[in-house]
């Protein structure tokens, strides 16, 4: 095989790999949005006060670091040097639906908050959900 071949291999490589995650970044645009199809999407777990503690101990586990102990966006080790999400207000960028909360733990908006599908099963990410629901703001309609 020639050097150009596998340099085209490379490139097509590299394309590939980045390819997932612009898509995910081209879709979570940085002003204020919605998502109406995770919108529609409802937590098949009951958020009752053991699946509220799990869902802390997660979050404990993957995001405290970022979003900080208390969920107020003051942790400090954001990837790409962004600033965490304050998951206490009122303010969510890409929607506040329980099922919009879900879709961003599992396929993440940025090289900050990347994508948790790999590391969490979904009776985890739902757990989260409840728990972040229990710190931030009530479902919107």
């Amino acid at each position: 095989m020639g050097q150009a071949s596998i340099l085209v291999g490379v490139v097509i490589a590299s394309l590939l790999l980045a390819g997932g995650h612009a898509i995910e970044q081209d879709s979570h645009p940085p002003q204020p949005h919605r998502h109406p199809e995770a919108q529609k999407l409802k937590n098949p777990i009951s958020s009752d006060d053991a699946s509220i503690a799990d869902g802390r101990k997660t979050y404990v586990r993957y995001c405290a670091s970022c979003h900080g102990p208390a969920g107020n966006g003051d942790g400090s080790m954001a990837l790409a040097g962004g600033t965490p999400a304050n998951l206490t207000d009122e303010t969510w960028d890409h929607g506040s639906s329980d099922g919009e909360i879900f879709v961003v733990i599992r396929d993440g908006t940025s090289s900050d908050m990347e994508a948790y599908k790999d590391r969490l099963t979904e009776k985890q990410m739902w757990q989260l959900v409840s728990y972040l629901r229990s710190i931030g703001p009530k479902p919107q309609k």
